[in-house]
């Protein structure tokens, strides 16, 4: 990043203070960290909704939906990981006061999100001779084709939504984004009440409603956080759409040299949940529903490190920005020290308390239910185990990218989740014998090599040389 360092009037807000506490440092992480956390949270009800509304449909109808959504997602957050980039990016310019490189950044982050969106369009839609060739229902394919039609265009808000905030958590004005994301879910709902069981004299459009309300709620969502930072006097001198047709290609490129990484780490992560619940429908289904509630337990109490992980991006890389070596030691490590300590918490809340939250999924005065909440208790046990290991690779991970560092940690994950956790959970799951428990303490191996891995890098940062000069 060779621009010109361009101070604005107002950009003393723009700074990473050296002489900063640690107890400074925790509250700063703490009021930026919450509302990401909430938002995050209330992203995943935003799906959930979607599941709920689409069991009202029946079996069928869930079914299809949610092989359409299977298909749908690692594509987006293939997209959102690398429209990502923008984060430390413009944390980095804060830090360095370059409010010229903010712009174009944040232009270059929309060129980015709508060129992704334009190429994986046309590959969603072909969904159908995918799952053909998949040997899926055909019934249940033309369901999905359905849905898919319509939800695929949410690509383009979904991905462009990522920049405006991405600036405002940059500038930890994050309260916003949890009001926007809160009013989301909301919206989402109201449309697929509406929209999929036609009420108030409208359609009856069942799957594609749900897919419209999809659509409309990350249009609203896009154009409220758009207008927000174009018209608040904070942001608005930033003049973001500025000759908005105008290339910069080193920051085009940058964006997608820092963000594929960070999008195929994700993947890989996701994959190996995904690899994991095969394994499980090789033993039986109860294993599956087990697996199912462990894992939407262990995926809540993840959004916690994974908000605070995204508050470390933004700290390390503003301090990063503004060559404060201190400021990004602090930085990292007090977001480690939060995200562990809360997985902490929750490591003993599913150690003690397993038997008691699985019945929360399934009715314990079943009898046919009875192993499958067994299950359910046991790999809890060992999600709450490693709890811990997945707070720290999730904070670790995003403190690197704070630096920019995105490709060594995305080879070192994949060797981890692919090389490491995978082969565990199947040697322990089937050659040993523990079934679902082997394939769980697997996937805790994964996550623990990927986490000493990164807090190694995160610790040796200065030594690797991940602390050149900008």
């Amino acid at each position: 990043m060779n621009e010109p360092v361009t101070v604005a009037p107002g950009a003393a807000d723009i700074s990473h203070s050296p002489a900063d506490s640690w107890g400074a440092e925790l509250r700063a992480t703490f009021a930026l960290a919450w509302p990401l956390v909430i938002a995050q949270l209330a992203q995943t009800a935003l799906t959930t909704t979607d599941v709920i509304m689409m069991g009202w449909l029946g079996p069928q109808a869930l079914a299809a939906g949610t092989l359409a959504t299977t298909f749908l997602m690692p594509f987006l957050l293939l997209g959102i990981g690398i429209v990502g980039a923008v984060a430390p990016l413009v944390a980095q310019a804060r830090g360095a006061r370059d409010i010229k490189a903010i712009r174009r950044i944040a232009r270059q982050g929309f060129w980015v999100a709508i060129l992704l969106a334009v190429v994986l369009i046309p590959i969603i839609l072909q969904i159908r001779p995918v799952f053909t060739l998949l040997g899926q229902d055909p019934a249940a394919t033309i369901r999905a084709e359905e849905y898919i039609q319509v939800a695929v265009w949410m690509l383009f808000p979904a991905l462009a939504i990522i920049v405006p905030r991405s600036l405002l958590s940059a500038f930890e004005a994050t309260r916003i984004i949890l009001f926007i994301t809160v009013g989301g879910v909301v919206l989402n709902a109201i449309g697929n009440y509406l929209l999929m069981f036609g009420t108030l004299g409208l359609p009856r459009l069942e799957l594609r409603g749900a897919a419209l309300s999809t659509l409309l709620t990350n249009i609203a969502m896009f154009v409220l956080m758009l207008v927000y930072v174009l018209r608040h006097r904070r942001f608005k001198r930033f003049h973001l759409l500025l000759r908005f047709w105008k290339p910069d290609w080193s920051r085009f490129r940058e964006i997608f040299r820092i963000g594929t990484p960070i999008g195929l780490t994700v993947l890989a992560e996701v994959g190996l949940f995904t690899a994991a619940a095969l394994l499980m429908g090789r033993i039986g289904t109860d294993e599956v529903a087990a697996h199912a509630i462990a894992l939407q337990c262990a995926s809540m109490a993840f959004m916690v490190p994974l908000g605070l992980g995204i508050a470390a991006t933004v700290r390390v890389g503003n301090a990063y920005g503004g060559s404060d070596t201190e400021g990004i030691r602090k930085a990292g490590w007090t977001a480690f020290a939060l995200g562990v300590g809360f997985m902490a918490v929750a490591s003993i809340v599913f150690l003690t308390l397993g038997q008691v939250i699985v019945t929360w999924f399934l009715d314990p005065k079943v009898i046919e239910n009875a192993n499958a909440l067994a299950l359910a208790a046991a790999f809890l046990a060992v999600a709450g185990i490693f709890q811990l290991v997945d707070g720290a690779q999730v904070v670790a991970a995003h403190a690197l990218r704070g630096l920019s560092d995105t490709k060594i940690p995305m080879l070192l994950a994949i060797l981890g989740y692919w090389g490491v956790g995978l082969p565990t959970s199947y040697i322990l799951g089937f050659v040993v014998g523990w079934n679902g428990v082997g394939i769980w303490i697997g996937l805790a191996a994964g996550l623990a090599f990927v986490a000493v891995v990164l807090v190694t890098r995160f610790a040796l940062r200065e030594r690797l040389g991940l602390l050149r000069p900008r």
